[in-house]
C-alpha cells in the first residue's frame, strides 16, 4: 500500500497539476457529480447573504460547482497545494470568489476567516492524516445549524464495488497518471480509498464528531458505490430550513 501524507501529498499534487484538469476530464460524470453534490446541499436564493467554503479546492472544479450552486454566495476556496491554488487562480472567476493557500487547520488561525454557513469539501478527508481532527475543524468553522457536504471516495462496503475500483484503476487511472509522471500520486489514490472508511463507517463518523441530520447519498453512474455525498449539519434546525426545503428542485 502506497501512502502519501502532508507535505509527500501536497509536493505530489503540486506535480500533477498542471494535467490534473485533463485527467479529471476523462472520468464520465466527474463535473456533473461536484455539482449534483453542492446543488445537494440546498442552499436558499442562490447562496445570497451566505459565506460559503470550499475546503480542499484543488483546480476549482469543486469551486465551479459551488458557483453554479449557488451564485451569490460569498465563496472562500481553499487548498494546501500551491500547485493546484495555480491551476485554479488561473482561471476566470467574479469578485465573489476568492482563493487561499491554507489547510483546514491553518484556517482555524488564519486572520479575518470568521464562521461559513456551508462548507464544501470533495476528495478531501481520505486525504488527511486525522480525519477526525479536521472534522472538529469544520466544525468549529461552521456556524451553528450550518451544513456540510462532502463529496468522497467511500465505498459501499461491498466486494464487488471495492473489486471494481481496483480494477479500474490498475486498467485506467494508475496507467494514465504513469503516462504524465504522476504514478505515485494515482497509486496513492486507489490505496487512500481503500484504506479509509466504507460510507456508512464514515457516516458514523461524521455523528461521532457531533454533526447531525447525516444522510448519505450515491452519486451516479459507474462511481455508485464508490463515490457518495455526505451530508450533515452542526447543531438542529435553522431559521432558513424551511426557505431551504421549498426551494424547487434544480
Amino acid at each position: 500500500m502506497t501512502l502519501l501524507h502532508d507535505d509527500h501529498l501536497a509536493r505530489a499534487f503540486d506535480h500533477a497539476a498542471p494535467t490534473y484538469d485533463r485527467l479529471t476530464a476523462m472520468n464520465p460524470g466527474y463535473r456533473t457529480d461536484l455539482l449534483r453534490s453542492t446543488r445537494r446541499l440546498r442552499l436558499p436564493h442562490g447562496g445570497a447573504g451566505l459565506r460559503i467554503l470550499d475546503l480542499g479546492c484543488g483546480t476549482g472544479a469543486s469551486t465551479r460547482a459551488l458557483l453554479r450552486a449557488a451564485p451569490h454566495a460569498r465563496i472562500t476556496a481553499v487548498d494546501a497545494s500551491a500547485g493546484m491554488l495555480h491551476q485554479a487562480r488561473s482561471k476566470a472567476w467574479p469578485a465573489n470568489v476568492r482563493f487561499q493557500h491554507l489547510s483546514a487547520e491553518e484556517l482555524l488561525t488564519a486572520e479575518d476567516t470568521g464562521t461559513f454557513d456551508a462548507i464544501f469539501a470533495a476528495y478531501l478527508f481520505r486525504n488527511v492524516t486525522a480525519p477526525d481532527a479536521v472534522l472538529g475543524a469544520v466544525r468549529t468553522l461552521l456556524r451553528p445549524g450550518g451544513r456540510l457536504a462532502a463529496h468522497e471516495y467511500s465505498l459501499s462496503g461491498s466486494p464487488i464495488h471495492r473489486s471494481l475500483w481496483t480494477a479500474i484503476c490498475r486498467t485506467v487511472i494508475i496507467p494514465a497518471g504513469t503516462l504524465t509522471g504522476d504514478r505515485a500520486l494515482y497509486r496513492h489514490l486507489h490505496d487512500s480509498v481503500t484504506a479509509f472508511d466504507t460510507a456508512p463507517a464514515f457516516a458514523a463518523r461524521l455523528r461521532n464528531a457531533g454533526f447531525t441530520d447525516v444522510r448519505t447519498l450515491p452519486v451516479a453512474g459507474w462511481q455508485t458505490g464508490i463515490v457518495h455525498t455526505f451530508l450533515a449539519r452542526n447543531g438542529g434546525p435553522t431559521p432558513d430550513e424551511s426557505a431551504a426545503a421549498t426551494e424547487p428542485p434544480h
